[in-house]
């Protein structure tokens, strides 16, 4: 964790040379603007102005000027840029001409939700993704295809693992980032690979969760591939989710008190109307109901069919939200997700009973007991529309840019 100061002691020691300020659309996409090291105790002082009429779902024309701030803790070099003369880049606030925070900066939101939660409840979220991608070839032009990189399996080993070499370069990578992955392998499909993270606090995962998304690209088009995280890019394999494993605990080391049940209680209650936020195209929906993606809303310990489970662990419980893709904004993805466990939490929310069976092979007078995820994104639309949820938490405005 850098300090302003510590920053600009960093860039004159290290001779870095640019430095690379980066935001997030409402998409989850990043986007960057590179200023010369000369230019950061500007920026510290001033913030970056930028177009803000020209990113998607932002703003009009006629008030277009928005400024980035600098978030001197989130510094990291980038590895694959050159020594000599480094390059970092900074994760930035976003704010109006008059210093005060855009309401459609989604790092901003999430900062928000995180201290809702610690200042009117007194607990803290932990999370932690585990991101599916695929690998895929390039066509003579360098344009992506459709083509698997391998034809291996559940964590299937070279030769036919054609990938490890990959997920070790970016595991290095992120590492020398300051992101600690905790495990890598193969996943079912052809060309699929994993990589999981170790927990941390909301903002924090959410950054790595941007930051490694970023890495994997990069990484794959170095090595003369396309990373794909669409949820699902081929028919009848499977798709690629982002499972989002999450905790709750007191801030105060001496509560030892569980917070599982409302937790639980409070994103089933919510999540069809977040969904539209876990799973923002198309295309999420046809990975939802095939090949281990859920199609309930159900839950039960340890049991991949469900939509939530409680994964077995000999630490602190938590659980995992199996819906999320990785087309998902993740800062948008964690804020809906504290903001539902707080509800839980508010009013004492108590869980359905779990449902201790394989539904993907469960007898239809279980399944028809059950409630249904959204199964296309019209329906994932208008369900998020008539949310009074969603517009107290997120905004109308953003909702607006979802709906549209």
């Amino acid at each position: 964790m850098y300090t302003e100061n510590e920053v600009l002691e960093f860039v004159k020691e290290e001779d870095v040379k640019f430095v690379r300020l980066a935001f997030f659309a409402l998409n989850g996409k990043q986007k960057n603007i590179s200023i010369m090291a000369s230019e950061l105790p500007r920026a510290f002082k001033y913030g970056v102005s930028f177009d803000a009429s020209s990113v998607t779902g932002f703003q009009t024309p006629d008030k277009s000027d928005m400024f980035l701030h600098p978030d001197p803790a989130t510094l990291a070099v980038l590895p694959w840029r050159p020594s000599a003369g480094k390059v970092v880049r900074m994760f930035c606030d976003i704010k109006y001409p008059d210093g005060t925070p855009y309401e459609k900066d989604c790092r901003h939101l999430l900062k928000k939700a995180v201290q809702t939660a610690k200042n009117d409840f007194g607990v803290e979220m932990m999370f932690g993704s585990e991101i599916e991608f695929y690998l895929f070839k390039l066509d003579e032009n360098g344009e992506p295809t459709k083509i698997p990189f391998d034809n291996a399996g559940y964590m299937d080993i070279a030769p036919e693992d054609k990938g490890e070499n990959i997920r070790r370069d970016i595991c290095f990578t992120l590492e020398q980032m300051g992101i600690m992955p905790e495990a890598s392998h193969h996943e079912e499909g052809p060309g699929q690979n994993e990589i999981d993270f170790h927990y941390g606090n909301a903002l924090l995962s959410a950054d790595n969760t941007a930051t490694f998304k970023w890495v994997v690209r990069t990484k794959a088009a170095a090595n003369g591939l396309f990373a794909d995280f669409t949820p699902k890019p081929l028919p009848k394999q499977p798709g690629s989710g982002m499972h989002i494993n999450m905790s709750c605990h007191s801030v105060d080391k001496n509560d030892k008190k569980d917070y599982m049940e409302q937790v639980l209680a409070g994103i089933i209650k919510h999540v069809d109307e977040m969904t539209l936020f876990f799973n923002p195209t198309v295309n999420s929906y046809d990975r939802l109901g095939e090949c281990k993606a859920p199609k309930y809303i159900s839950w039960s310990k340890e049991n991949r069919s469900q939509l939530i489970r409680i994964p077995a662990s000999r630490n602190e419980r938590r659980i995992e939200v199996r819906s999320p893709d990785p087309k998902a904004n993740p800062y948008l993805a964690f804020t809906l997700l504290i903001y539902a466990a707080l509800d839980g939490i508010k009013n004492n929310l108590v869980p359905p009973s779990a449902v201790d069976e394989n539904l993907f092979a469960a007898d239809k007078k279980i399944t028809s007991a059950l409630k249904i995820l959204p199964d296309t994104i019209e329906e994932a639309r208008r369900i998020a529309a008539k949310s009074d949820f969603i517009k107290e938490t997120l905004g109308e405005e953003i909702l607006k840019a979802f709906l549209d």
